[in-house]
C-alpha cells in the first residue's frame, strides 16, 4: 500500500495556481496552492471556501501517510492587511503545537536511556526539590501534573523570556497542589519546566537541541522562536475578540493561572519573544514541519530508514498518566507524557483510537494518528477564541477522516 503513493508522479496531484488576469488579482492570491492527492479534494476545496469566507486569512494543512505527503497544501495571506501572500515556505507561531515538540525532546533522552520518567526530577535537577517538590516526578511534568501550572506571582513577559531567571523562581516555588492528584495544565512554564530537565542531561539549551536532535534531521522548518533573517516569511497573528471569561475565584487554581498571565497574542511579532525560547508557545512552523515532526510518533519512530525512538518509547509516550477535568482547562482531559489522548465526548473531531494530539491556542494543530500511520499538521494566523482547535481545523479533521474511513483507493491506505 505504500508503495501507492511513492509510485505516484506529481502529475497525479493537484497543484492549484492561481488565475493570472488583471481583475483577479486579490481572489489568486487567496488560491490555495501545493500537492493534493485527489482522494483528499474535499479538504483542499474546504480551505478554499474558507480562505474565500474569510474564516481563515492565512493557513496550512498537511496530511502525511505511511511517510509521504497525500496532501500539503497551503493559500490566503500573511498579515491581516492582505498584502502579503502565504506561501509554500510561510511561517507562523503555533503556539501549544510547540508543547509536543518540546516532549520529544524529552522523549528522545528517555529513548537514549538517560532520563528516567518515573524517576524524581531532582536527580536531575536537583534544586527542584525545594518547597514541597521533592517527590515530584518526571512524568508529572510531562503530563500537566506537576502541581506547576503558572508562576506564583504575575511576572512579566520580560521576565518569561530570561530562561534562566524564570525556571529558577519555578525551582523555587511550592506546588499548588499535590504532584499526581490531577492535572493542571501547564499554560506558559511546561517548557521551562521540561526544558531544564534537558539542558541539566545534555548540556544544550532545549531551543538548539531540538535544532539539533528534531528539526535538523528530520530537515523540519522548525524552531524555537524564530531568526531576523526569517522574519519576512513569517505571519503576523491575528488574534481573536476576547473571550468572555466566567467569573473566576482568584485564590482557585484556574483563577491563579489566568490571573497571572501577561502574554498577549499579539507578543509573538516582538523581537523579544521571536528571539528566545519558551518550549511551551513560542515554536515557529508551518503544517508541513509539524507534520514531519510529527510523523516520528505516527511512524512509530522511524522516519525515512532513521530511527528517533524505539518502539518502547513510543508505548511508553502514549500510556494514559492521568484523567479527568482539568484543573486550568476545565474539560475532560487525558494525559500522556507531552500528549493528549483521544476523549470523544469532549473532543469530538478526534477519533477514538491509537492517536495522540496537541494543539495551539487559536487553532493550530499536530495529531499523530499510529493505527493508520498518519499525521495532521495545521498552523494558521487567524485565531479563534477557545481551549483546543478551531471552528476551521475540526472541519478539515472531521472530513479528513470520513476520507480515511471510506478508503478511497487513490490513497495509500
Amino acid at each position: 500500500a505504500e508503495s501507492t503513493v511513492q509510485s505516484k508522479s506529481t502529475e497525479s496531484f493537484n497543484y492549484h495556481h492561481p488565475p493570472k488576469t488583471k481583475n483577479q488579482t486579490v481572489f489568486a492570491m487567496a488560491t490555495v496552492q501545493g500537492p493534493c492527492d485527489p482522494a483528499f479534494n474535499r479538504v483542499r476545496d474546504l480551505l478554499q471556501e474558507r480562505l474565500t469566507s474569510g474564516e481563515e486569512v492565512g493557513a496550512s494543512l498537511c496530511v502525511n501517510i505511511n511517510g509521504k505527503n497525500v496532501l500539503d497544501i497551503w493559500g490566503g495571506h500573511a498579515n491581516a492587511a492582505k498584502t502579503r501572500s502565504w506561501e509554500k515556505d510561510t511561517l507562523t507561531v503555533v503556539f501549544s503545537s510547540t508543547k509536543v515538540v518540546t516532549a520529544l525532546a524529552a522523549l528522545i533522552l528517555v529513548d537514549r536511556g538517560l532520563l528516567d520518567v518515573e524517576e524524581k526530577v531532582s536527580k536531575y535537577w536537583q534544586e527542584f526539590a525545594a518547597n514541597g517538590k521533592e517527590d515530584t516526578k518526571v512524568w508529572h511534568i510531562l503530563s500537566h501534573a506537576s502541581g506547576l501550572p503558572h508562576w506564583d506571582e504575575r511576572i512579566p513577559m520580560e521576565t518569561i523570556y530570561d530562561t534562566k531567571a524564570s525556571t529558577d523562581l519555578l525551582a523555587a516555588q511550592a506546588p499548588w497542589f499535590k504532584a499526581g492528584e490531577a492535572s493542571a495544565y501547564q499554560l506558559i512554564d511546561h517548557g521551562h519546566l521540561i526544558g531544564e530537565i534537558v539542558r541539566r542531561i545534555s548540556g544544550k539549551p532545549l531551543k538548539q537541541f531540538i535544532a539539533d536532535e528534531i528539526a535538523g534531521p528530520l530537515g523540519a522548518d522548525f524552531s524555537l522562536g524564530v531568526a531576523e533573517e526569517d522574519w519576512p516569511r513569517t505571519a503576523d497573528i491575528i488574534s481573536a475578540p476576547p473571550a468572555s471569561m466566567p467569573e473566576m475565584d482568584p485564590k482557585s487554581i484556574v483563577g491563579r493561572a489566568f490571573g497571572n498571565i501577561t502574554l498577549k497574542a499579539e507578543d509573538a511579532q516582538t523581537p523579544e519573544y521571536r528571539g528566545t525560547e519558551i518550549g511551551a508557545i513560542n515554536g515557529f512552523a508551518n503544517a508541513r514541519s509539524l507534520a514531519r515532526i510529527g510523523s516520528m510518533v505516527s511512524l512509530k519512530g522511524t522516519v525515512d530508514g532513521k530511527q528517533y525512538l524505539g518502539l518502547k518509547t513510543i508505548d511508553q509516550m502514549i500510556q494514559e498518566r492521568i484523567s479527568g477535568v482539568d484543573l486550568v482547562l476545565f474539560m475532560n482531559f487525558r494525559f500522556a507524557l507531552g500528549v493528549a489522548l483521544p476523549v470523544p465526548e469532549a473532543i469530538t473531531f478526534i477519533p477514538d483510537g491509537n492517536i495522540c494530539f496537541w494543539g495551539g491556542w487559536g487553532g493550530s494543530m499536530l495529531i499523530m494518528d499510529l493505527d493508520r500511520r498518519m499525521t495532521i499538521g495545521y498552523a494558521m494566523n487567524k485565531m479563534e477564541a477557545g481551549v483546543l482547535g478551531n471552528e476551521n481545523v475540526k472541519a478539515y479533521v472531521n472530513a479528513i477522516y470520513e476520507i480515511m474511513t471510506d478508503k478511497k483507493p487513490s490513497v495509500s491506505l
